[in-house]
């Protein structure tokens, strides 16, 4: 029998490329994506994309979207005892598992992982431990198509900033960053690929900067 799944969901190349690969197995019911929202400025925590998007991605997908909102600048504390509530809300729909994007990094890995069994749920990691470069090749030769929308200046050249990922802004990356953003580089919208019912429009806006992180509205 298949498990029923929640999808923790950005938004971005990475929990779209592991739902892809997790449908794929052909194990799981997809029940929900769910996803963390800054409530002040309603866009999508770390990413900054606003929620009228993230809504005609959600539909577009054809899943059910619920939403996490959290404060600006919100604490760990705060954080864990909304996550807590709806991993909760979750677990009572009947959910068992949740699905998450992680790709390299073992301390994120564990805290979700530790979290969700908490309430008894189960995590899994569909693209975890693979290799990065391969990951992204694949991802478009699928025919995905994502753009950045936040970049962390002190890692990466804002230049990055509001660009599709394709061959030449893969080739122009330097060495030093990882080619999925996995050390947090950089952070994206998908916006097209086999999972989309049609292309999600949108036109790019202003570029804004918080500090080392520059963001780039997408309208």
């Amino acid at each position: 029998m298949k498990e029923r799944i929640a999808i923790s969901w950005s938004g971005g190349k990475d929990s779209c490329f592991a739902l892809y690969k997790l449908l794929q197995s052909d194990q799981y019911i997809v029940d929900f994506l769910f996803t963390t929202i800054t409530e002040e400025y309603n866009r999508v925590s770390i990413h900054g994309v606003r929620e009228s998007l993230l809504d005609k991605q959600a539909e577009s997908l054809g899943f059910p979207l619920r939403k996490l909102y959290i404060p600006a600048n919100c604490s760990n504390e705060v954080y864990r005892a909304r996550m807590s509530g709806m991993l909760e809300l979750l677990k009572k729909d009947g959910v068992t598992t949740v699905m998450f994007g992680d790709i390299l990094l073992e301390d994120v890995k564990e805290y979700r992982a530790g979290q969700v069994r908490e309430h008894g749920l189960k995590g899994v990691f569909p693209l975890w431990g693979q290799n990065t470069e391969a990951l992204i090749q694949q991802f478009l030769s699928l025919g995905f198509q994502t753009i950045t929308t936040c970049i962390d200046t002190e890692k990466l050249s804002d230049e990055f900033l509001g660009r599709v990922i394709d061959e030449r802004f893969l080739n122009e990356l330097p060495a030093t960053v990882d080619p999925c953003g996995e050390n947090g580089e950089f952070h994206t919208f998908c916006f097209a690929g086999p999972l989309f019912k049609r292309k999600v429009d949108f036109t790019l806006g202003e570029k804004v900067e918080k500090g080392r992180f520059h963001f780039c509205d997408l309208r």
